[in-house]
């Protein structure tokens, strides 16, 4: 009967170790390049968390583009779920769907722009964590 509570122990600290975001409670925000997006995962804000990127997930509506933007020091991957666009990336650009990754390298001016009649949908990883003083917004 040890043998099964020290088992069952083991399974609960096991468990207590998960950490688990919920999208829909994760806070919507217009980002700075005009995108709808959700932070599920930053260790810049969650000191809990042991990894050297963040996710987000982010909404381009139909027909909208994202301002042109770039990361200073930061890369980052897009992970298409939905939808259909347009990926520029200094200059160059390539048609996306779902299914698709995208690797913009840091100090890339870029933006996105949903071609479909639907949202386009995607994670976003940025390595190190995205922080403010990183991100350059173009508005001109």
């Amino acid at each position: 009967m040890n043998s099964d509570s020290g088992h069952k122990e083991r399974i609960t600290d096991a468990v207590s170790a998960v950490i688990l975001r919920r999208l829909n409670e994760c806070e919507e925000i217009i980002a700075g390049d005009e995108t709808r997006l959700r932070e599920i995962l930053n260790p810049r804000k969650d000191t809990t968390l042991k990894m050297d990127y963040s996710i987000a997930h982010a909404i381009v509506r139909p027909g909208q583009t994202t301002l042109p933007h770039m990361l200073k020091e930061s890369s980052e991957v897009y992970y298409i779920l939905q939808g259909r666009g347009i990926m520029t990336i200094e200059g160059e650009s390539e048609n996306v769907s779902a299914g698709d990754t995208v690797y913009i390298p840091p100090s890339s001016k870029q933006f996105i722009r949903n071609t479909g009649s639907d949202d386009l949908v995607f994670i976003c990883m940025v390595s190190p964590p995205w922080h403010h003083d990183d991100e350059v917004v173009f508005k001109d």
